[in-house]
């Protein structure tokens, strides 16, 4: 009966609902179905048994209970984590402003403070090739070579003379690569912008290889002290500078006993006045 007992304490009804009556029903309806296999049990032996298991069931329905009542244990992976702080976005205007030329452009180079251009100097041919002449000089200063009789056919140069800065611009874009010169004509006396402006020139395009050709009319001082007058009006051409372009350096075809000097970028524009340059 006792081994009985054990079995049936060992087996699941304890598992239903823990420490109820059902339990202890349970327990003794199987102590009476395996008393109706050999002999019935005495109303002693029943008490008797059901008295040892009972301290077993209520032994197994606590540890039942304990589990219940006890939250498992988490597993240290299965903590949440705090959320990570999400990496900004980049948006598609960043990538634009990113890629946006105007800011990846590199800054062009400072001119130097100082240059002079070589050239092959070449006195006018007769009293009114000064246009012709200065045309010459200053394509020789980009490496090319053309005659003074060429030039003033195209000019337009007659005896009396070559018409105007226009005239000049237009032969010199049709000579050098990329039609970079541009006319600047001086209505009277210049401004102190327009004498900015002829300085501007000169040095971005001396710094390009380029000569300027310049149409004056009047009287000039250069820096020697030098006195220089053509009343009627007389090209030159400027093929450097230096002082950061505030001195103008002058290829004269007039004189070849004086093919060269130096002129404020001053007295350059005032002689310029009422005419005009090509740059």
């Amino acid at each position: 009966m006792k081994r009985q007992l054990r079995r049936l304490g060992a087996q699941r009804p304890y598992r239903m609902v823990v420490g109820s009556a059902a339990v202890l029903v349970l327990a003794a309806g199987g102590t009476a179905l395996a008393a109706g296999i050999d002999d019935a049990p005495t109303d002693q032996q029943r008490a008797t048994a059901v008295a040892e298991t009972a301290p077993r069931l209520d032994d197994v329905a606590s540890r039942a209970q304990a589990r219940v009542a006890t939250p498992a244990p988490t597993s240290p992976s299965a903590t949440p984590s705090a959320s990570p702080t999400p990496s900004p976005r980049v948006t598609r205007a960043k990538v634009r402003a990113t890629a946006d030329p105007d800011l990846t452009r590199k800054a062009a180079p400072k001119p130097p403070s100082s240059k002079v251009l070589r050239y092959d100097y070449q006195a006018q041919t007769t009293y009114y090739y000064c246009g012709p002449a200065a045309v010459r000089n200053a394509l020789s200063a980009a490496g090319i070579e053309r005659g003074q009789d060429d030039l003033a056919a195209q000019l337009g140069t007659t005896e009396m003379g070559t018409n105007s800065a226009e005239d000049t611009t237009r032969v010199l874009n049709a000579v050098v690569k990329g039609d970079p010169y541009r006319t600047r004509m001086f209505a009277g006396t210049p401004s102190d912008a327009q004498v900015e402006r002829l300085r501007a020139d000169v040095v971005a395009a001396v710094t390009d290889q380029r000569a300027v050709v310049a149409n004056v009319a009047g009287d000039a001082t250069d820096l020697d002290g030098g006195w220089h007058s053509f009343p009627g009006g007389h090209y030159v051409a400027a093929v450097g500078y230096r002082d950061d372009g505030r001195t103008v350096r002058i290829a004269d075809s007039a004189d070849p006993s004086l093919p060269a000097y130096w002129v404020s970028v001053t007295t350059l524009a005032n002689w310029i006045a009422t005419r005009g340059y090509s740059a």
